[in-house]
């Protein structure tokens, strides 16, 4: 574990943009509940999803590839996700389903990636369900937000949709973590 935190993992340009991404969340959630500038916290919005695929790009292309990273990118994911997904639970009512579903995940995942990394010593990367999760998460929250006045059937629409990529990217989540939990179980005997 300790290896993860070696210097050399920790500060690289993609670890900066994703810490980046972590200090944009209080700036967000002051533009969208605090002011009502709804533009400028789809700027800012905006700005946390380019730095997103930004760290990805260049920790693959400049082989800055870091266990650190991969923990530190979601983390930062996870909490700009919650942010606004709590700051719309205000406005939308159904986000609060949303909430509860996307903490379930988070604590499953959470328990069982650690669970892996201990048992495996490896550190997962994100899956191709998990990025399209994420996607169809922005998109939504950004229409969301810059449409405040949507009609509120479109808008229930578009979260249960979210809602059932949500449990989608868990089951495969679950079942990759668990299959990786059952070779090392295997492994050891």
């Amino acid at each position: 574990m300790h290896r993860i935190f070696k210097k050399e993992q920790v500060f690289t340009v993609p670890n900066f943009l994703s810490a980046l991404r972590l200090l944009m969340i209080p700036f967000f959630v002051w533009l969208y509940c605090g002011m009502g500038n709804y533009n400028a916290a789809v700027l800012v919005l905006l700005l946390s999803g380019v730095t997103d695929v930004a760290d990805g790009i260049i920790a693959r292309k400049c082989n800055m590839v870091s266990d650190f990273g991969k923990i530190l990118d979601p983390i930062a994911d996870k909490l700009t996700q919650a942010s606004v997904i709590l700051c719309l639970a205000f406005r939308y009512k159904l986000m609060i389903a949303v909430i509860i579903v996307f903490i379930l995940k988070e604590i499953i995942m959470g328990v069982l990636g650690l669970k892996t990394i201990i048992k495996t010593d490896i550190v997962n990367s994100s899956e191709w369900h998990g990025k399209l999760n994420t996607v169809a998460l922005y998109a939504v929250f950004l229409v969301l937000i810059l449409f405040p006045d949507i009609n509120i059937k479109l808008a229930n629409a578009l979260i249960c949709f979210n809602i059932l990529l949500i449990i989608i990217s868990l089951i495969l989540y679950a079942r990759r973590y668990l299959e990786m939990l059952k070779k090392a179980g295997k492994k050891s005997e």
